[in-house]
């Protein structure tokens, strides 16, 4: 964990503040990479994961860009309300789930609103590289369009084509046109809310991309209710002991309350952290971290918001 001071926090869009954290009593920060997030613990007690988007070769800050979600949990409320310049926050080290593909020939980076922070360290770090890339912005509207000027004035400027759903229909993204080639070499980059990811995922596959090929990191997943659930068991492999749960907690609530400590985070089945071996059952995936052939193979799953399809699972616990 890093103990850090929020240096600056600056409104970069309508609903989007950046915040600049550095190290407290430190003058460098571990590395990171492209793509990479770290866990915030907020004042408030929870803990949220939020991208990087400062070049990956800056050593002496972390920048992350936070939207006020209107359907908040609180995180990105108490971001932008109780946190200020001057405010300290504990962090995590850098961890990446989203990485570079650094031998693909030609990259293609696309933003959806808030997902322009992983982005955009993607494309400084490629253009800093040397490689060949595109970058796609999309918004509803300018005004909540996060780091435009940043863009404009970068450079690779020529790389980037912003699509807001306000302006001239020229200027709209086009994405089965800029999918149309399929090369092999060639690599796709997508974050933004799910209905755009999934757009651009399902063009890209329609148009003959292999799943290889194609790279996401989800901010949030779709939640099921209660009505969508049922009850089921699961069984530590360790001692055999049973444990029910109800349609309407987690496993890994369950798991918690009867004394099994198992690693959480973002709790909602987008980081991976909570991952969690299973010896026999048939999970019901619900998470948006796994590949779907990590899914076919049913020998792990996501506690936080995953259940089962068997009436038992027995983990690895």
């Amino acid at each position: 964990m890093i103990d850090v001071l929020v240096t600056r926090k600056q409104r970069e869009a309508q609903g989007i503040y950046s915040f600049e954290l550095t190290a407290i009593g430190e003058s460098v920060m571990p590395s990171f990479s492209a793509g990479s997030h770290i866990d915030v613990h907020l004042p408030n007690g929870l803990v949220r994961q939020y991208s990087l988007c400062n070049h990956p070769d800056e050593r002496h800050r972390y920048q992350i860009g936070v939207l006020l979600d209107p359907n908040s949990r609180g995180g990105s409320l108490c971001m932008h309300e109780a946190v200020s310049e001057g405010t300290q926050l504990r962090i995590s080290e850098p961890r990446n789930l989203f990485p570079l593909e650094h031998e693909a020939a030609y990259s293609l980076l696309f933003a959806g609103g808030i997902g322009i922070t992983p982005i955009l360290c993607m494309a400084e770090r490629l253009a800093n590289a040397g490689k060949a890339f595109e970058l796609h912005y999309c918004g509803r509207s300018a005004a909540g369009m996060a780091f435009v000027e940043r863009l404009r004035e970068s450079g690779f400027a020529a790389s980037v084509h912003l699509h807001m759903d306000d302006g001239e229909a020229a200027q709209r993204l086009n994405t089965a046109q800029v999918l149309a080639d399929a090369n092999p070499t060639h690599h796709v980059y997508v974050c933004g809310p799910t209905g755009f990811m999934e757009h651009v995922l399902g063009t890209a596959r329609e148009q003959g991309w292999q799943d290889a090929q194609l790279h996401r990191e989800y901010f949030a997943v779709a939640q099921a209710g209660a009505a969508d659930s049922a009850s089921f068991e699961v069984q530590l492999a360790s001692s055999g002991r049973c444990l029910q749960v109800p349609a309407d907690r987690s496993v890994a609530e369950v798991l918690l309350d009867a004394g099994v400590d198992i690693p959480l985070s973002c709790e909602q089945g987008i980081c991976g952290t909570c991952i969690t071996r299973v010896l026999e059952g048939v999970p019901d995936h619900r998470d948006m971290f796994m590949t779907e052939a990590e899914h076919a193979r049913n020998d792990q799953f996501t506690p936080c918001c995953s259940r089962a399809k068997s009436a038992r699972l027995i983990l690895d616990l």
